[in-house]
């Protein structure tokens, strides 16, 4: 058995009440995306972030109503469709299932389903310490930080739950 050298970050995602876990090597560049998108005052400085990791709902492509989203308009992440049905971020529970071993997702995990978003996996946050124990023991690191999860759930930008 090969050992994984995996870092992991997790904490509890808000929004489904639950633990989530993400790739520690990208989770603090999407989070600066997210934050850069949030900070955007206008749609001209909006449709500008770059992002390597997660699509820009307001870049481009955007889809534009009639009144058109003028680069000088004020800019709310809040009020982009994407964000506003749930869609962007994507859900940080999702990510369990590429970063986690199938057998513990099995053992710690639900299948959960949404309506509009897929599905996601629901690990009790009472399953914690022997789940980062095992992680530990598969030669996994794992940082909890509970901020850095929510923020990547886009739970701080206001977006409804899920």
């Amino acid at each position: 058995m090969t050992t994984q050298h995996q870092h992991l970050v997790y904490g509890h995602a808000t929004a489904h009440d639950c633990l989530a876990f993400a790739d520690a090597g990208t989770a603090t560049e999407e989070a600066a995306e997210i934050r850069a998108l949030a900070a955007a005052r206008t749609w001209g400085e909006a449709r500008q972030v770059q992002m390597t990791h997660l699509s820009n709902p307001a870049g481009p492509e955007y889809h534009e109503p009639e009144d058109g989203y003028a680069d000088d308009k004020p800019f709310d992440v809040t009020k982009v469709g994407a964000v506003e049905d749930g869609n962007w971020p994507p859900m940080v529970t999702v990510r369990a299932f590429t970063v986690l071993p199938q057998d513990l997702q099995d053992r710690y995990g639900k299948r959960r389903v949404t309506v509009h978003d897929g599905d996601y996996l629901e690990i009790p946050l009472e399953c914690e310490a022997e789940l980062i124990a095992e992680l530990r023991q598969r030669g996994y690191e794992a940082t909890r930080d509970d901020e850095l999860i929510n923020l990547l759930d886009g739970f701080s930008l206001g977006s409804p739950a899920s």
